[in-house]
């Protein structure tokens, strides 16, 4: 992993320290590791495991409930670093949960609330999955089918969810169900709820979905028959989960932007290597105008995601709501990241199309950023009805 832009523009020493920590700790897990998990489909569990002793699953918790207390640029910092490694982005399936997906219970929580259920994940002694997507809706939580169903001091909750991941060894789920039938509410964003609970396997069954990509973290279907949910695992108010979750979104998007900045900076690192390497007639082959103009359109297209990526984490750190920026940038970098890692490959030539070097996995993986956390084509009817002022949340 080379830094081939003077970074110190747009972060502070103490994010560049960051980074360079990071950068240091991944060079134990090259590769050869992350080929092994593609091929065998195991968890890395062991590299997420390094990042919560280093105090990194933290980042975004607030200091008193034992976290970090930093910023959500700072979580970029560390999903693109991580990312560029050569399969990181499978950890962060679940390590996001405590640096990014937890914010819901952080921001809208009691503190008791709070006290009991951050820790435990930040220090790796739960495993959280998050289950919102259901066949046939996408992220149209408007279309939610799951019941909760209010019944004495605890909730009764059936339903199925999909695209769950790392439901296969999760111990507690961040769930959004329906506690008011779609027919009883005046608007169909009304009447989902938001529970952080635990994932009773006796109430639930999981189905591993099998993937082109990111095979190290599973995605599953998730059924529940009868979950009995504690009251007291409510956060926020009952119904008002809509809001939660147009929340979080704007930092899993963001954070998804950084994933696949990540990828292809990852790929571009492989490619100058490779074109150094690789003679052809004679020549290395990174002496071929065709390869050097490739290589500067990958390098100007990263940064210019890099740098809007940065701006909408600034601004969500500000306070600032910027549901259309953080829709720009995940847009840009997921389809920027597509044709970074395809260009990359296409150096490479038929060496790419193995497994022998990272590249493949890299633009399998960099497909998912324009599909999960929205499509591009959400993000782009999101930016568009923010222009034309017709976004739910204004």
């Amino acid at each position: 992993m080379n830094d081939f832009f003077d970074m110190s523009s747009v972060l502070t020493s103490e994010q560049m320290e960051m980074r360079e920590s990071l950068q240091k700790l991944c060079v134990n897990y090259g590769d050869e590791y992350w080929l092994d998990r593609d091929r065998t489909g195991d968890f890395p569990e062991d590299f997420v495991q390094t990042l919560a002793d280093n105090g990194w699953l933290g980042l975004n918790t607030p200091v008193e409930y034992g976290g970090s207390g930093l910023g959500i640029t700072e979580g970029a910092v560390l999903t693109q670093t991580i990312s560029e490694s050569g399969g990181g982005i499978a950890a962060l399936s679940s390590s996001s949960h405590p640096i990014f997906g937890l914010n819901p219970v952080i921001k809208f929580g009691r503190p008791d609330q709070i006290e009991r259920m951050v820790p435990p994940v930040i220090q790796r002694k739960e495993i959280t999955c998050f289950g919102v997507t259901e066949p046939n809706t996408g992220l149209d939580t408007t279309k939610l089918k799951t019941r909760a169903e209010r019944v004495g001091d605890k909730y009764i909750v059936n339903g199925q969810k999909i695209w769950t991941s790392t439901a296969q060894h999760a111990t507690k789920i961040l769930l959004i169900a329906r506690t008011t039938p779609i027919e009883k509410t005046k608007r169909p964003i009304d009447g989902l709820s938001l529970f952080y609970t635990d994932f009773n396997r006796d109430y639930i069954e999981v189905r591993k979905i099998d993937k082109m990509g990111r095979k190290a973290s599973d995605s599953n279907e998730v059924f529940f028959d009868g979950l009995p949910v504690p009251a007291d695992d409510l956060i926020g108010e009952e119904g008002k989960a809509f809001y939660a979750m147009g929340d979080f979104l704007v930092t899993a998007r963001a954070h998804t932007a950084a994933r696949a900045i990540g990828l292809a900076q990852g790929a571009l690192d492989d490619a100058l290597a490779y074109v150094k390497e690789r003679a052809q007639f004679g020549r290395p082959i990174g002496d071929f105008q065709i390869n050097r103009f490739k290589l500067a359109k990958m390098a100007t297209e990263i940064e210019a995601a890099r740098q809007l990526n940065y701006s909408v984490c600034t601004k969500i750190d500000e306070g600032g709501r910027c549901d259309k920026e953080a829709g720009m940038s995940k847009y840009f970098a997921s389809e920027m990241a597509e044709r970074v890692t395809s260009e990359a490959l296409q150096i490479f030539g038929g060496a790419g199309f193995t497994s022998l070097h990272a590249i493949e996995r890299y633009w399998r993986d960099a497909k998912l950023t324009k599909i999960f956390e929205g499509t591009s084509e959400i993000q782009l009817r999101i930016i568009s009805d923010h222009l034309l002022g017709k976004s739910k949340f204004e």
